[in-house]
């Protein structure tokens, strides 16, 4: 059973209704790998690798659709106030070569917990989940830093965009 700490303060509800359709995206990715480990397939070969690919093709398409590759562009399409909202995020700096971000509730997380799954098991789905960004960073030219997450017990995911020089 989980002790990460992951309470939301926004309780309105068609933020909650936004919620749970993250979560539900969250038991897919959970039921994908339970799947695949009871066949003898072990997740961490393909699951990192697949959502990377999905969050190149998300950022890309954010670029090509007339956004640039200013991080500044990003946090208007990516990071608008619903979607603020829905994770509780605060913007803490953004330039076109840096974006900081602090999440203060993640629905991933709250799925998996709702599932039975041990700190560790969250932890590991985080970190799939996160490639999906890490590609976005990429397709942006940057590089995604983690310094804390909710999944790894801090009650915060920091999240830092950075152009690699």
């Amino acid at each position: 059973m989980s002790t990460i700490i992951n309470e939301p303060n926004i309780t309105m509800p068609l933020i909650r209704a936004i919620r749970e359709l993250l979560e539900h995206r969250a038991l897919w990715m959970y039921l994908l790998c339970d799947e695949a480990r009871k066949k003898g397939l072990d997740p961490e070969q393909f699951a990192p690798q697949a959502i990377r690919r999905c969050g190149l093709y998300q950022g890309k398409g954010h670029v090509q659709k007339g956004g640039s590759s200013s991080l500044k562009s990003l946090k208007k399409g990516l990071f608008s106030l619903p979607a603020r909202m829905v994770f509780e995020m605060k913007i803490r700096s953004c330039t076109d070569d840096h974006l900081d971000i602090d999440f203060h509730y993640c629905p991933l997380v709250a799925s998996w917990q709702k599932q039975g799954c041990s700190d560790e098991e969250i932890a590991r789905l985080c970190d799939f989940a996160m490639e999906g960004d890490r590609g976005i960073a990429e397709s942006f030219g940057c590089e995604l830093e983690l310094p804390k997450t909710i999944a790894g017990g801090q009650g915060i995911c920091e999240i830092r965009f950075k152009r690699k020089l």
